[in-house]
């Protein structure tokens, strides 16, 4: 393992306002790294190679999180097949070839676990990478992200850098996406229930409240009673019930956000290439990180206590002709609890931390 970056270290890190690069730009700046530079999107657009080369060119970052990605739940990956492909390789050619071109000193890019075979033997190890077909929905993103970590571990193989790869499970917690249909399955179940409880305790406020901060399709806080009822009937929220996609049994590892910025932070900071494959190894592969908690509980769990959490009196109910995706995704964490890191958030306080989030910036 190598000594951390300094400081002082210029450290560039994309995607600064998402889910997971805001995670990681504060615990940065909580570790004492004040030289960070980010830009929006409108900014700086991380598909345009002239763009990214003046921007390197201008700036020199001496390290690099690329924490941007398309991304999306299942009905976008289905629908965008092509977005979720082509952005996500022009992002990681464009980000990681200026990287290369202007000798950073480490890149962190982050990845998903989606890279793995949709009948991978579980919990997976970082070994199972290609050795069997993808799933069905997600297959652009993924094809995207392992041509990311097989570009870095092919530049640190060629020329000797220092690029890392880690694979966090599924993420949820602070500025994460609550929309209704592109949205991953937590914050989508956490704002479905919120305001299915709402109609049913007839807080009226709190449903237009909700609306003017993330209309659904048109309709807002200003649109009618009935206009509100029929909209989010269409998205299976009733006072009633709530109606979630597929059967519930699939199960998931979910990760605190704030806690895989930590990890990757972590391994930014710590972790050297050659600490991320064994010694004496000829055919130098799977040098990604796994980074999750390596505990798993079903869709209809979370729902449950999600529910639990808002206090809905009402029901759950499932539309089993909607599509499951993957039935498990465990990772396994052996090769990142090697490496110094190991989980302290599960999922009854991250539930409850991102609901009472949730509430408090929906104000």
């Amino acid at each position: 393992m190598n000594n951390p970056l300094d400081k002082d270290t210029k450290i560039y890190v994309t995607g600064h306002r998402g889910l997971v690069g805001s995670a990681i730009w504060n615990n940065l700046q909580q570790r004492g790294y004040t030289h960070l530079v980010g830009r929006t999107h409108s900014e700086l657009d991380l598909l345009d190679p002239v763009a990214v080369r003046r921007f390197f060119d201008e700036e020199q970052p001496q390290a690099v999180v690329l924490a941007a990605a398309h991304v999306g739940g299942i009905l976008a990956n289905l629908r965008y097949r092509a977005d979720f492909i082509y952005e996500n390789l022009q992002i990681q050619q464009n980000v990681i070839g200026e990287s290369f071109r202007h000798g950073v000193q480490k890149l962190l890019f982050l990845g998903s676990t989606c890279i793995y075979p949709r009948e991978a033997p579980q919990p997976m190890k970082e070994e199972v990478l290609l050795t069997s077909p993808l799933e069905y929905t997600n297959e652009p993103y993924a094809i995207a992200k392992i041509a990311g970590l097989k570009m870095c571990e092919s530049f640190n193989l060629q020329y000797g850098t220092n690029y890392i790869a880690v694979m966090p499970t599924n993420l949820y917690g602070p500025n994460d996406n609550f929309h209704l249909e592109n949205s991953h399955v937590l914050p989508a179940m956490i704002r479905k229930i919120h305001l299915a409880h709402c109609l049913r305790t007839g807080n009226w406020d709190a449903v237009r409240k909700d609306l003017d901060l993330r209309p659904a399709e048109g309709v807002d806080g200003k649109s009618t009673d009935t206009e509100i009822l029929e909209k989010l009937a269409k998205f299976g929220i009733t006072p009633e019930a709530v109606t979630l996609w597929g059967t519930g049994r699939p199960m998931r590892e979910f990760l605190w956000s704030e806690e895989m910025a930590d990890a990757s932070v972590h391994v930014l900071l710590n972790v050297d290439f050659k600490d991320t494959y064994r010694e004496g190894e000829t055919d130098i592969r799977n040098c990604h990180i796994n980074v999750g908690t390596g505990k798993e509980l079903s869709i209809r769990e979370v729902a449950e206590k999600i529910q639990q959490e808002i206090g809905y009196q009402g029901e759950l109910r499932w539309d089993a002709s909607k599509p499951d995706g993957t039935l498990r995704k465990l990772t396994d964490v052996s090769k990142l609890h090697r490496l110094g890191w190991h989980h302290r958030v599960e999922i009854d306080e991250g539930i409850h931390r991102l609901y009472r989030w949730y509430l408090e910036h929906g104000e």
